[in-house]
């Protein structure tokens, strides 16, 4: 781990040079970042991201409800910048897996991606997300996933 900050400028740096074009078509934006705990952390305190999908149409699929893949790329998407952060700077890797748990439909509203790291490694990192709907700030899907770092 570096001893530097990851701040939430060079996370959409990140987030704007280094993702397929199809990912920055999502339009995600970084709301937070957590490099280092707070002086009031608690002992469980993990490093993180957070990462916001605005709501389009171009995203539901029939019904108006959000897909599961836009979900799982946001999800996947947070997981490497919540990486990054606990890491305090590029490098490389690679999805090894992901698994998610829809719980519930989201409609009309932009849903917030909560990375938490519960394992940076040398060759493997570990973590999971909480993918929220901002309108009523319930979770809509629990992922867990694991990263290969290159």
């Amino acid at each position: 781990m570096q001893d530097r900050e990851f701040d939430i400028d060079e996370a959409r740096g990140v987030l704007a040079d280094v993702f397929a074009p199809w990912v920055r078509d999502l339009e995600l934006s970084v709301e937070a970042i957590a490099d280092r705990p707070p002086p009031d952390a608690a002992a469980d305190w993990q490093p993180g991201a957070i990462l916001r999908m605005a709501f389009s149409e171009r995203l539901c699929r029939h019904g108006g409800i959000v897909c599961g893949q836009a979900l799982m790329a946001l999800a996947d998407t947070a997981m490497v910048i919540a990486i990054l952060a606990a890491n305090r700077g590029y490098r490389p890797m690679t999805t090894v897996d992901q698994t998610t748990h829809f719980i519930r439909a989201v409609t009309s509203s932009d849903v917030l991606a909560d990375a938490r790291v519960v394992r940076l490694g040398r060759t493997m990192s570990f973590g999971r997300v909480t993918l929220s709907s901002v309108a009523d700030n319930k979770p809509v899907a629990m992922v867990s996933s694991a990263f290969a770092m290159l």
